[in-house]
């Protein structure tokens, strides 16, 4: 028995609604790096509807970035996350999914952390927890007079399990949730766990690290008009309807860009695939930030700056900042650097 949610948005659609109209081709990430239809969601769907089976297009469904930028442009209403989703579950499980299964395994066996006393915590997630300085600045922050308390567990494992569309042991799930019952407020850095966990614990409220900081008034303050804001798509995607009301009213207040195309969908910065995630593939990324041969998956990260006149970068995901290092040469500062000042 496995404890994993299938679906996040259950009332959406299959691939068998798909019309073609292949809009979705507009805002995916890897049919702008490879121009191949075969990879696109379009082209999984429409494979699919044809009688292909998730080992047919294994390679399509591998590299899938699960940015989520196709689902609020799909006009047939198309759960196409899920759908990826479902069809890694059907793949073969290569060593490496094998290996996170040991891992989860493992922690499943560990103690359960004891209940927090804090109403609220934060999940940072691999990424944030590799920059000690601006995870103790968001802990800070969030955390008022104080800091918010970190998990002892944090998903990462459950995080890629979800990514990798891997079954997620029942035990493994229930060490990670039961201290989280029960808690007004958890702050997910991970935009595909913060998706599934609305799912897990609809009592409680789940937001992203880029909204709970971007609410903050030190940080809105420190926001100015030259600042590129790049949001992090998952979260964002994740509650499309919602957010794009409250990026918009950020903009506004704030007069900086975002990395927001004419749809008002987030541009990835760091695209990368399952089995760049998983470590089974090297990513292809560049030390040349003059390159523009698109060859590298860093071509996100230089497209999103291409003609813009702005003087810095600010990310709400550390992975992204990482993307914009290798390329710019311009600032790049997570958001919770933006308001040192108001840390005591």
């Amino acid at each position: 028995m496995f404890g994993f949610v299938k679906n996040t948005r259950p009332t959406r659609k299959d691939y068998a609604s798909c019309s073609g109209c292949s809009l979705c081709l507009l805002v995916c990430p890897v049919w702008r790096r490879s121009r191949d239809l075969g990879l696109t969601p379009l082209g999984r769907a429409k494979a699919l509807q044809h009688g292909a089976v998730a080992a047919d297009i294994a390679g399509s469904i591998q590299s899938c970035t699960l940015c989520a930028a196709c689902e609020p442009v799909c006009p047939e209403e198309i759960g196409l996350v899920a759908m990826t989703l479902d069809l890694r579950r059907q793949l073969a499980q290569p060593a490496a999914i094998q290996s996170l299964r040991t891992r989860m395994n493992e922690q499943a066996a560990r103690p359960h952390a004891p209940r927090l006393r804090s109403p609220a915590v934060l999940l940072p997630g691999q990424a944030l927890r590799e920059r000690r300085g601006t995870l103790a600045r968001v802990a800070a922050l969030l955390g008022g007079a104080g800091n918010i308390p970190l998990a002892d567990d944090d998903g990462s494992d459950i995080a890629l399990a979800l990514e990798a569309g891997a079954p997620i042991p029942a035990p493994r799930l229930e060490r990670f949730l039961q201290p989280l019952r029960g808690l007004k407020k958890i702050v997910a850095a991970d935009g595909l766990l913060l998706r599934q966990l609305h799912q897990w614990l609809p009592r409680s409220k789940i937001t992203s690290v880029g909204e709970a900081l971007s609410g903050l008034a030190a940080v809105r303050h420190a926001l100015r008009a030259g600042d590129l804001y790049v949001i992090e798509p998952r979260a964002y995607h994740a509650d499309y309807q919602r957010l794009v009301k409250y990026y918009d009213a950020l903009r506004l207040a704030t007069g900086c860009a975002f990395n927001l195309d004419l749809q008002r969908i987030a541009i990835p910065a760091a695209a990368r695939s399952l089995p760049q995630r998983l470590g089974m593939e090297a990513a292809t990324d560049t030390a040349d930030k003059n390159a523009d041969d698109g060859a590298d998956d860093t071509v996100q990260a230089r497209w999103i700056l291409q003609g813009r006149n702005i003087a810095r970068i600010v990310v709400e995901s550390a992975e992204d900042g990482a993307a914009f290092e290798r390329v710019s040469a311009l600032p790049v500062v997570h958001l919770a650097d933006l308001a040192d000042d108001g840390i005591s």
